[in-house]
């Protein structure tokens, strides 16, 4: 007897309900996560409003936050906390989505989603050409940024509490530990 992998698409993830909480198709597989703590959410505005300001007062492009559906396939559609989009990727901005691989992607870990971040998004994020992949803890308080280059991420570059460096794919902007991290 074999049994047969259903495999999810787009058109499957569409019809998901809107119950609070973030659904995402991983390699055709449905992947569920409660809605994030507000630490998490905490992290996540400062890094916007701080990409955000940087990206709009240099014209670098676009910046989104979660939640913003990005379609890297048929079968693998995510909902990363952060998208940047540099001009010539703006015009993966379609009225449903952002369809094919931002310049950059950032996923702020939670209990429930470190392994799939640090694993199969990471993987995923590089097989589909994503060019930038932070991974950010906002409970020990750092960024970790990833390059990609050979079909796989390199770790170039690591910004904490303490230390503020500039994170690729922005060579110009150091994120000010205490704006990016709130108080315990």
């Amino acid at each position: 007897m074999s049994t047969s992998r259903v495999v999810l698409t787009y058109r499957d993830y569409a019809a998901l309900p809107d119950d609070g909480r973030h659904y995402q198709i991983l390699d055709g597989e449905l992947f569920v996560t409660a809605s994030p703590v507000p630490r998490h959410q905490r992290v996540a505005g400062n890094l916007y409003v701080l990409l955000r300001s940087h990206v709009d007062t240099s014209g670098l492009g676009e910046v989104f936050i979660s939640p913003v559906t990005v379609i890297l396939a048929d079968t693998t559609v995510v909902e990363p906390d952060i998208v940047y989009l540099a001009p010539d990727r703006a015009g993966l901005v379609s009225r449903r989505a952002i369809e094919g691989a931002p310049t950059l992607l950032v996923e702020i870990l939670s209990p429930s989603t470190r392994a799939v971040d640090r694993g199969v998004k990471r993987q995923l994020y590089a097989r589909y050409g994503v060019p930038h992949y932070w991974i950010v803890d906002p409970d020990a308080c750092w960024i970790e940024a990833h390059t990609l280059a050979q079909g796989a991420y390199q770790g170039t570059a690591r910004a904490d509490r303490v230390q503020s460096i500039p994170l690729p794919p922005f060579t110009d902007l150091t994120l000010p530990p205490d704006r990016v991290w709130p108080p315990a």
